[in-house]
């Protein structure tokens, strides 16, 4: 005698689970757009710093204390005084997105192989956040304003001499996110400008490619 009411639960259950599975995929097929839909909107606003060109217009930089400095394109500034040290460089973005700069360090390792990413915490806070267009040419600006710290009298006498430096820049995205390091290599020129060449990016909020 057929067990109708076996036979119905059976159904019930093999349909059930024949629905759990359409679900799952649906859903992982739903999660997989998700992440390329998010993908897709990140690069479309990632930014990303490179030296400018020397047909870029010359910049004027204004610091804090009211010391200006003319930044002619393609190229980078460093000035010591008694009381002050005051560093700039021209920039291009050549990203997607807005990049904001949020801090600055100086390297002063002379040895360039082996390069690691430094610390977020090493970098020295912008007193303003300075924003670059998609495409658009502007300046970094940093300054040492304690001849008493360690990093005046070493950057200053790489200044003097002159010697190559490197500086680190930490910037990102206009929501604060897909922050990048980019180290530039700063080297003296006969005519008393810097040189300044891009030597590498790291990721800091994604996985770093290399």
């Amino acid at each position: 005698m057929t067990n109708w009411v076996t036979i119905s639960a059976f159904t019930t259950g093999g349909g059930t689970l024949v629905l759990a599975g359409a679900t799952f995929a649906s859903v992982r097929s739903a999660n997989r757009s998700s992440r390329a839909a998010e993908r897709s909107l990140l690069a479309g606003i990632r930014p990303l710093l490179m030296t400018s060109r020397s047909s870029d217009p010359t910049l004027k930089v204004g610091f804090a204390d009211n010391h200006y400095v003319h930044l002619p394109g393609g190229t980078a500034t460093a000035e010591v005084t008694e009381e002050a040290i005051y560093l700039t460089m021209s920039v291009r973005n050549v990203g997607n997105g807005i990049a904001i700069m949020h801090g600055w360090r100086i390297e002063l390792s002379r040895d360039i192989s082996g390069m690691t990413r430094p610390e977020v915490s090493d970098f020295h806070r912008l007193t303003r956040d300075l924003y670059v267009a998609v495409g658009d040419v502007s300046f970094w600006q940093g300054a040492f304003r304690d001849p008493t710290e360690t990093d005046f009298s070493e950057v200053s006498a790489r200044i003097k001499e002159p010697e190559r430096m490197f500086l680190d820049i930490l910037y990102g995205d206009h929501q604060g996110g897909q922050r990048v390091i980019s180290r530039f290599s700063l080297v003296p020129r006969p005519d008393g400008a810097w040189f300044p060449t891009v030597v590498r990016h790291w990721n800091v909020d994604q996985p770093d490619p290399r």
